[in-house]
This record gives C-alpha cells, structure tokens and sequence, in this order.
C-alpha cells in the first residue's frame, strides 16, 4: 500500500496494467513510459497527437460508467483539475484512484517520480532532465509578467500555482503574485496598468489569437506563447519554452 499526494491510502498491484488518466499533463507523462497500459483519458488529453484509447469524456464531468467499464487498476486524478466529488464517487464504486497535487515545478517532479513508483513503473529519462533543469535555486528577476487565463471575465494567473512558479524559475515576476486567489477575476483596466513588461497570452485554456487579446491592451505589449508550455507538467516540462 501507498499513499497519494492527498495522504490517502492506495492499493494497487505493481504493475499496473490498466490506468486511466482525467489529468492532460499526466497522460503524456504516462504514456511516455508505457502507452499500451493507458487505456483511457479525456477528451482534453490532446498529446501525445496519435494516442489511440478510450475517452471518458472532460476533466470536471468524466464518464463515470465508462471508466468503471474499463476496469482500470488505477485512475490518476489532480486535485486541482478534477472535482473532488467524482474522485468520491469512484471510489465509493470500487475504482482505485490517486490524486495529485501539484503547484510548484519541484512538487511536479517529485509528484510524478511518486506516481511511477506507486505504479511499478520506472522513472523516465525526461523526468531526470526535468529536475536537473528546473530544481536548482530560483535565478534573478529579470522581468514582471501578467498571464490571463480567460477574457469575458478576465481571468488571470494569481499566486500559489504552477505556472507562476514556472515562470519566477525563468527570472520573471508574477504582476499577480500578490493576490489572495490562485486565479482571480480582475478588470482589463488593472491588468493593462499592473506594471508588467509584458502580458503573455496563452493558446489555453482560453485560446488567445492575434485576433484576440492583443487588441485589448492599449498601455502593455503582449506576446501569444504555449499554454502547455506554462501550465503542462509532462515531457514538456524539458522542451524549449519561448517567452
């Protein structure tokens, strides 16, 4: 028996031979390592491109019936991406599920070298590179940074989460930081005069284009980069990110 990021206890054979995963970031990681074992996922789990399996439908309202039909030794849950009462109910019908808990680069890679683990699985290369690059002393800011995460309410990237973490270990502040939220609900006007060098525009969850968010600020320049960059914890976390 283990335990999940939450505390709570799991039980699982090793290995594991059927995993279902409702979390984007973590299906990639999964199926880096094994991809026949994955053999269901959302709707959302869009990488890698050719993954051939089963979908269960969204992150917040996943196919109950059809991931207990596949009879998965484990589902792999987040407790920020999913709701804490579909975990409940899977549970209450006999499913095995592990919740992550990640806000913070480091705690992405400890995170995931326990789920391997947990898993019988071995610890992928990707993950080794990972901590290498990302789990050293923070460097000096070099630049102050808002990040909205939706429009029509503007939503932006707040404090205590992963991509804010993610960007101060690229040398950039959080304009946002400050807030007592995690994803606050602000007006254009306050991030538009926040102080940033630059607004970065993510492709999700809101897909920001240049058609759409750049016009909105007249004082900030913008710049459209990757959302899975900022805010996937998988492979990407050992790719180039553009800023």
């Amino acid at each position: 028996m283990t335990t999940d990021d939450l505390g709570a206890p799991v039980t699982l054979a090793r290995p594991a031979r059927r995993v279902v995963s409702l979390v984007p970031s973590l299906t990639e990681a999964l199926v880096s390592v094994d991809r026949t074992a994955v053999v269901g996922a959302t709707d959302w789990c869009t990488h890698p491109a050719d993954l051939q399996l089963t979908r269960v439908r969204g992150t917040k309202n996943p196919d109950r019936a059809a991931i207990e039909a596949l009879a998965p030794d484990v589902v792999i849950a987040n407790k920020e991406e999913n709701r804490a009462l579909d975990v409940e109910r899977l549970r209450d019908a006999g499913v095995t599920v592990y919740v992550t808990d990640i806000r913070t680069v480091p705690a992405a890679v400890e995170s995931m070298e326990r789920l391997f683990d947990a898993l019988g699985w071995a610890r992928p290369a990707w993950l080794g590179d990972a901590r290498e690059r990302w789990c050293g002393p923070l460097p000096e800011v070099a630049r102050r940074v808002a990040v909205p995460i939706w429009r029509d309410p503007w939503m932006v990237v707040g404090s205590d989460t992963f991509t804010g973490d993610l960007l101060r270990r690229l040398g950039c502040e959080n304009a946002f930081d400050g807030s007592p939220d995690r994803y606050p609900h602000v007006d254009l006007a306050d991030i538009d005069s926040a102080g940033a060098d630059v607004v970065l525009l993510p492709d999700e969850p809101y897909v920001f284009t240049p058609d759409d968010g750049p016009e909105a600020f007249a004082h900030t320049p913008t710049r459209l980069v990757s959302g899975r960059a900022l805010t996937w914890y998988g492979p990407s976390l050992i790719e180039p990110i553009e800023l």
